[in-house]
């Protein structure tokens, strides 16, 4: 890819494609992670007298909605970085927008409104990546969260302008580029969430490389059921248990661990207060869930991972949000920590977890992006890798 070190930005106007994709509550940002995540490359371009026009998304929202404005992330992102930011409220394609941006000066710090209030934006319209063009001389693409997209605001407007991979990006593509291309064994991968179709390509690509992979959260129960388990009411995609089954297969063919839970904590609904049960993973109780991995499979995980000298991440272990339910994946989070390896995690409930307990410091790559993650991992490139000079699929194919 081309990188920073490619562009000289001294005096230019540069658009900066951000992941400010920030949780909100009450009208504030709640969690600046991924603010912060952008602060390196915002300051290094700051440092060469650039004008920066940030531009991202925020949520889904379904054309122009005032609860999805980026105005709330300009007030946390000028407190971060210790500098005036200045909120654009126009549609980023207006003439309002062009004529503000216009006014910037070296060294000013733009915010636009949110790009997904642009009906051409996931439909990657060629008439609005030229809009967006206008507003830069140059353009980087920090988003690695949103890097496996191909919309105006990723891969549109990349192809109108020199375009360079920001230093986020360029981190993100190391570290996973290692799981890929340099892992360490024995090499265990951990995989959870709610639904095995989010996963099915990762876990098809990573079979043949991995030592193993450890499978909860919910998509456990997809396998489960596909093996004949009683489930009872927990969730479980229907239209993937021939899927399941031959992954299941796959793995037996290559001699590697697939370990599904042998216990879950269920209980009736997913409440704080509610009555819980610890029951065999494949017996579920008519009418209960299974909301957690049990105490046997923590331990069965943990043991797995002990020896591992590198580990992927991806995805909670139960319901995490809501206490009990979080025991499994504290558990995992816990004993990848504690391992003398190369640890990457990524994924929304993944990363809380790893936060929660302070631990990120302790991991070797915390990963902004959850799907983007999954996703490079199965195909070895992005279309925003790509469309930087980054290597295409034919051309990582082993």
């Amino acid at each position: 890819m081309r990188t920073l070190a490619d562009l000289n930005a001294r005096e230019k106007r540069v658009l900066v494609r951000v992941d400010y994709n920030v949780p909100l509550k009450d009208g504030r940002v709640a969690d600046a992670t991924r603010i912060r995540a952008s602060l390196p490359t915002l300051e290094r371009l700051l440092g060469e007298d650039a004008a920066l026009v940030l531009m991202s998304h925020l949520g889904r929202p379904k054309g122009v909605d005032p609860a999805f404005s980026l105005a709330p992330v300009a007030e946390a992102l000028a407190e971060l970085l210790g500098r005036e930011v200045r909120f654009v409220p126009s549609l980023p394609s207006s003439e309002e927008t062009a004529e503000a941006v216009r006014a910037a000066r070296p060294g000013d710090v733009l915010l636009l409104e949110n790009v997904r209030f642009e009906p051409g934006e996931k439909k990657n319209d060629p008439e609005l990546a030229r809009a967006y063009a206008r507003l830069g001389e140059a353009f980087v693409l920090d988003a690695f969260g949103s890097a496996h997209r191909e919309h105006a605001s990723v891969v549109g407007v990349a192809r109108e302008l020199p375009s360079y991979a920001g230093l986020l990006m360029e981190k993100e593509v190391k570290a996973l580029g290692r799981l890929l291309h340099h892992p360490a064994y024995p090499y265990w991968v951990v995989l959870g969430g709610a639904k095995v179709s989010d996963k099915i390509g990762v876990i098809e690509s990573l079979l043949p490389k991995v030592d193993g992979m450890a499978i909860g959260g919910a998509m456990a129960f997809t396998f489960i059921k596909a093996a004949g388990g009683e489930v009872g009411a927990s969730l479980v995609e229907g239209d993937k248990l021939e899927l399941a089954l031959r992954l299941m297969d796959r793995a037996r063919e290559l001699d590697k661990p697939l370990l599904l839970p042998s216990d879950v904590v269920a209980a009736r609904e997913i409440r704080e207060d509610a009555e819980t049960r610890v029951v065999p993973a494949d017996a579920v109780p008519e009418g209960w869930m299974g909301l957690d991995i049990g105490p046997r499979t923590r331990e069965a995980f943990a043991s797995a991972l002990a020896g591992a000298c590198t580990v992927f991440w991806n995805g909670p272990m139960g319901v995490f949000e809501t206490p009990p339910f979080d025991a499994g994946t504290l558990t995992v989070a816990e004993a990848i920590a504690a391992l003398d390896a190369y640890t990457v995690v990524g994924g929304g409930d993944s990363v809380a977890a790893v936060n929660r307990l302070g631990y990120a410091d302790r991991f070797s790559h915390v990963s902004t992006g959850g799907g983007a993650s999954l996703e490079f991992l199965e195909r070895g490139t992005l279309p925003g890798i790509e469309v930087l000079g980054g290597l295409s699929p034919e051309e990582v194919a082993p």
